[in-house]
């Protein structure tokens, strides 16, 4: 029942973190093609506030409950998906601190200048394109790191 309980837990947790990723991603690049300025401020605040309350627990959710799923099937990581699953999940975790923080800054950046009238800057775009392209790998990541949960039996693992 442990077992169980704890895959249960290890596949919500993906699909929140792999959902909510997306999601974000799709609104806040509607917002920003809106040209709407309002629109993208609000959206920016928005995928802040989701990325503390949801992304932030499933990125430490997500190792625990697997850690503790490799125990319970006597994995290790000489087990190659095991390894390239942690590769993976370190590669795009690695991409997505700097999203992060980029996106602290798109909201503000939005948000001020919306406050005071001005047109976003230059630097909103040219954030919102490292921001993307940071995405970008991180995506394919969780692709890869999906594919291996699913298919690593039959991987030899």
């Amino acid at each position: 029942m442990m077992y169980l309980s704890l895959k249960l837990i290890h596949i919500l947790s993906a699909i929140v973190l792999f959902g909510l990723g997306s999601g974000t991603v799709f609104y806040k690049v509607m917002a920003d093609k809106s040209g709407d300025h309002a629109a993208i401020a609000t959206t920016s605040k928005h995928v802040v506030l989701a990325d503390w309350w949801f992304t932030t627990p499933t990125v430490i959710i997500q190792p625990l409950t697997g850690v503790l799923l490799a125990e319970q099937l006597s994995a290790s990581f000489g087990d190659g998906w095991l390894w390239w699953t942690l590769i993976l999940y370190l590669t795009t975790g690695l991409c997505w601190l700097p999203v992060v923080l980029l996106q602290i800054r798109m909201r503000d950046i939005a948000v001020d200048s919306l406050a005071q009238g001005r047109a976003l800057p230059y630097l909103y775009h040219y954030y919102a394109k490292i921001w993307l392209w940071l995405g970008v790998p991180a995506f394919f990541g969780m692709i890869g790191i999906t594919t291996l949960m699913v298919f690593h039996n039959a991987l030899g693992g």
